[in-house]
């Protein structure tokens, strides 16, 4: 790809002393490891929007669905002020060509997910959103968004950092070859690794690219980037990974002797019994499509799909 990925992520996450205790959340591996490939976007709402460091304390009540931002002692509402903000903020957001965004975890302006919205009685409820984080995923419901938090799960990290690789390369493939041919090329690139995640959704992928000329551009180009960014959020399994590694498999049944077969066989099925990690395999699968030549398995992104230098496949 020509240029590091963009994210964008919650100041506080970098190091930053925006906190309303005047501290920080430092996340080192958002700093020291997964930033050697992208350029940080920093967002801190509740600084931005004018409000000090330090700072009391704020939390989300009434209405889970759209609920106030509350100081947690002095009942002030800042509802209004963040809101206002957001909006501009997003604005200004939009042009930052992101490839995805990472919150801070249950904060009232941030936590994209489970934040405590309390009742006007003081009862609290894990089912709310932070303020601001609900107005940027609203205004970009396709675009990658993880929190701290789950990123610690390997499954999701994985997940989350597979999709914004994804969408860089189809952030390029907009701006630079915006055209039926284009897609053609970027969708069969990445079919295993679509397959990996829901041959469904791949599939209707595949009828709406063989369909393209009844459709404009612009229409083209806006449902597959919706299908392709839905299906990537489902996760990949055991299972149909090991469905997929079958199907690579395949590629090579005239080539390899019958002893080459049944220690791949072997291979394969310790991973089907969660043996052995994923990384394991597709090196393997890596190294037989480059000794034999298969041109289509080596442009397959499902081969390689992120830098081997964050380790994510080797807890998959």
């Amino acid at each position: 790809m020509d240029g590091k990925i963009r994210l964008g992520v919650s100041s506080c996450l970098l190091g930053n002393n925006v906190r309303y205790d005047g501290g920080h959340q430092h996340d080192k591996f958002l700093t020291d490891t997964l930033g050697q490939y992208v350029d940080y976007v920093p967002v801190c709402p509740e600084v931005e929007c004018g409000l000090s460091t330090p700072r009391e304390a704020m939390r989300l009540v009434g209405d889970p669905a759209d609920p106030r931002l509350v100081t947690r002692k002095s009942g002030i509402d800042y509802t209004g002020q963040m809101k206002g903000w957001a909006a501009e903020r997003i604005k200004a957001l939009a042009k930052e060509e992101l490839d995805g965004f990472v919150f801070k975890r249950m904060s009232p302006s941030s936590g994209m997910e489970r934040v405590k919205v309390y009742s006007e009685t003081g009862m609290p409820s894990n089912n709310g959103v932070g303020v601001f984080a609900r107005a940027f995923m609203a205004q970009f419901p396709f675009l990658p968004a993880e929190e701290d938090g789950r990123l610690n799960d390997p499954v999701l990290r994985e997940n989350f950092i597979q999709r914004i690789f994804v969408h860089r390369r189809w952030r390029e493939l907009v701006a630079t070859a915006k055209r039926r041919g284009g897609l053609v090329d970027f969708h069969t690139t990445h079919k295993l690794l679509l397959l990996s995640h829901s041959e469904k959704d791949y599939r209707e992928m595949g009828r709406l690219v063989a369909k393209a000329k009844d459709l404009t551009i612009n229409e083209l180009f806006d449902r597959y980037e919706e299908l392709l960014m839905s299906a990537l959020k489902k996760r990949s399994t055991i299972k149909k990974h090991s469905n997929v590694l079958s199907h690579i498999l395949g590629y090579f049944k005239n080539d390899l002797s019958p002893f080459e077969k049944e220690e791949v066989l072997e291979i394969l099925d310790q991973y089907h019994q969660g043996m052995i990690p994923l990384i394991v395999p597709l090196t393997l699968m890596r190294f037989f499509a480059k000794k034999f030549k298969q041109e289509y398995l080596a442009n397959q992104h499902y081969l390689d799909p992120h830098p081997l230098q964050l380790k994510l496949l080797n807890h998959a």
